[in-house]
């Protein structure tokens, strides 16, 4: 393409808006699918005591169940390939459930040790693997979407570039300046009001994915590919890893490093237990805890199979890289600060979800002003922005219906290239109106068969079951006949 040599050159605010709408184009799906999945992740763990509302809950568990639910964890798995690594998930204020998981499974034990159920929230997993790893391999779905964090990071950098008002103008609304108008106000408006969080997380996120990319890179040259090794100066500081050493052995004393950790440090909360190397000479036991006003996930305590503290890593008190590094992680996903928190996030992710949406929106819009309409285009994006949230609640109907190892991820990218294809194919058919009322019924379906096929009177459960009736509600309302008259007549202009 060339350019008039006499045209005068583009300004700073019309190469940002240039930049800004190409980055929006090349990535934009890709985005909006990370901002509505992140948004369901801040409280992932709530989510799975809503996906598995039957699985008994104590608040807290003594070192000698958690000694003898590992134990019998372990003895289960005789004849199934040799874990390397077994972790308890503690209870806390989010699942305040105890997990087992190994390289082969994970199961809920009660409060005594005893195994009571399989851990089955496929929903769950699904949504925070299609975040993370956009449901592709580990290493290329962690590149994948660091890039995504930083073009996300890019967005937010040219969208402030290319509006000088926007500052100015951060709580201006023109309701009656029509559909375009609106859209352009609320996507300003809430792109400057998440600002400040929306790089955050977006810069979090990128140095999540990109980090661990580079760390696995470092491994492979330098370490033969040992990824521990690689984390170890940041991760286990001076905690010196024990020799492999095969053999076999009975199983570590956690219960006494759980005792001991009690005993020496009351002020924080273990939220992990970590068994290296299961049932060999060279084990070793690693207790993660959470520290009170900290945004690192957590410190770890390390002990040796006999139970006995050897040590910490430094991640609370240690260099400011150690310190930095453990806080990416909650400073992304907003595991800080309890409930008051989690919904702050929610509030941003919906205001990130809806200010994506419609910065494409306004793209096509403008398309359509100057002539230049891209029906099918129009109808893509429409089925991409109610149609992943459609997926995301059809997901959940496909594993209650058919169980926790039903493809969930499969039928999520299928049903979204389907969808695709249809909008091409009868662009007329993919109304956003038609689509907003399909998952507004759907959400209130789904909160309605959640109490009937499972009725708990958890507080996570009752919330989220409200919360889902509610939204739904809300869509519906939105495109009522009522509310129609009401927002056709808001919009008149005003006389005298």
């Amino acid at each position: 393409m060339k350019t008039d040599p006499s045209a005068p050159p583009a300004t700073l605010v019309q190469r940002a808006l240039s930049g800004h709408a190409s980055i929006g184009l090349l990535a934009g799906a890709l985005i909006y699918i990370l901002c509505v999945s992140g948004m369901l992740v801040v409280v992932h763990e709530r989510w799975q005591r809503w996906e598995e509302p039957q699985v008994a809950e104590t608040p807290a568990i003594a070192p000698a169940a958690v000694q003898r639910g590992l134990e019998a964890v372990l003895a289960s798995e005789k004849g199934k390939p040799r874990t390397t690594h077994l972790y308890v998930h503690m209870p806390t204020d989010g699942l305040p459930r105890t997990v087992v998981t190994t390289d082969n499974g994970a199961a809920y034990v009660d409060g005594e040790g005893v195994i009571v159920a399989p851990e089955a929230h496929a929903w769950t997993e699904f949504v925070t693997n299609l975040h993370i790893y956009l449901h592709l391999p580990q290493t290329l779905g962690l590149i994948l979407v660091g890039i995504l964090g930083v073009m996300l990071a890019a967005l937010t950098v040219t969208g402030v570039v290319a509006h000088p008002r926007i500052f100015r103008d951060a709580f201006r609304l023109r309701a009656r300046g029509g559909r375009q108008l609106a859209q352009a106000d609320w996507h300003n408006r809430l792109g400057v009001w998440t600002l400040p969080f929306a790089l955050a997380i977006a810069l979090t996120g990128a140095f999540v994915g990109l980090g661990s990319v580079g760390f696995t890179l470092i491994s492979k040259a330098y370490h033969g590919g040992d990824i521990e090794r690689t984390y170890a100066p940041i991760f286990t500081g001076d905690q010196p890893e024990p020799k492999p050493d095969p053999r076999p052995a009975a199983a570590p004393n956690v219960a006494a490093a759980l005792a001991t950790m009690a005993a020496r440090f009351p002020e924080v909360r273990p939220t992990y237990v970590v068994l290296h190397e299961p049932l060999t000479r060279s084990q070793h036991v690693q207790i993660i805890a959470a520290h009170p006003r900290r945004l690192i996930y957590g410190e770890n305590y390390m002990f040796d199979a006999a139970g006995t503290f050897t040590g910490i890593t430094g991640l609370s008190q240690g260099s400011v890289g150690r310190q930095v590094a453990a806080s990416t992680y909650g400073l992304h996903f907003g595991s800080f600060g309890g409930l008051a928190v989690e919904l702050a996030y929610i509030a941003v992710g919906l205001a990130m979800s809806v200010v994506t949406a419609t910065g494409m929106s306004i793209w096509l819009q403008k398309r359509r002003r100057r002539g230049a309409a891209s029906p099918r285009l129009e109808a893509l994006w429409s089925v991409t922005v109610w149609g992943v949230p459609i997926l995301f609640v059809a997901a959940y109907w496909l594993r209650a219906v058919g169980g926790h190892e039903m493809p969930l991820a499969v039928a999520f990218w299928a049903g979204l290239g389907l969808a695709g294809l249809a909008a091409l194919v009868w662009p007329s058919r993919a109304e956003p109106r038609a689509l907003r009322r399909v998952l507004g019924a759907m959400l209130v379906l789904t909160a309605a068969g959640h109490v009937l096929a499972s009725p708990s009177l958890l507080p996570d459960v009752v919330a989220i079951n409200a919360a889902l009736a509610a939204t739904g509600l809300l869509i519906l309302a939105i495109d009522a006949p009522g509310w129609r008259r009401w927002r056709n007549f808001a919009a008149r202009p005003q006389l005298g």
